[in-house]
């Protein structure tokens, strides 16, 4: 399959890896639930398996739910597709569901952790209705699966 991926010309608009509050304290904040990896590490990896995919990726992450609104927004015109971890924001935000409906781009939702295994709070994911799928539990080999996801459902 690889080398199937390898002679598909690049999709021409990238993929937008999205990443909301507190992901910038990856490999700090609680590893025992999020792991040792850093944001970098995991914004790395996306990027190597953009280009075994043949994919181009742009990573952004935010504190602030309008910054990643507008984010989400520009990406209507500018991405392919969307990889979304919104962190705390996927059991609060009707504005990034709204944003990501609005967009009408292809979205996987990814968590790091398992968050049916968590408090009640996060078994719930306003985003999760405009996604076409979710990973959640696999720590940062999510982003990963999310990327190969898309890039299938992209050659279609």
């Amino acid at each position: 399959m690889a080398a199937k991926a390898a002679q598909r010309p690049p999709v021409s608009k990238p993929v937008l890896v999205l990443n909301g509050p507190n992901l910038n304290m990856l490999g700090k904040r609680q590893p025992e639930i999020y792991g040792h990896e850093t944001l970098a590490d995991v914004e790395a990896a996306c990027r190597a398996e953009a280009v075994r995919l043949g994919l181009g990726v742009e990573f952004a992450q935010s504190n602030h739910e309008g910054v990643l609104v507008d984010r989400i927004q520009a990406a209507r015109e500018g991405n392919s597709g969307i990889v979304i971890n919104a962190g705390a924001y996927t059991h609060t935000s009707v504005a990034l569901l709204d944003a990501l409906n609005a967009a009408e781009l292809p979205t996987v939702e990814v968590h790091l952790s398992n968050i049916y295994k968590r408090e009640r709070f996060r078994h719930h994911s306003y985003i999760s209705p405009a996604a076409v799928g979710v990973i959640a539990g696999l720590g940062t080999q999510g982003y990963l699966l999310a990327l190969q996801a898309l890039a299938r459902l992209l050659a279609r």
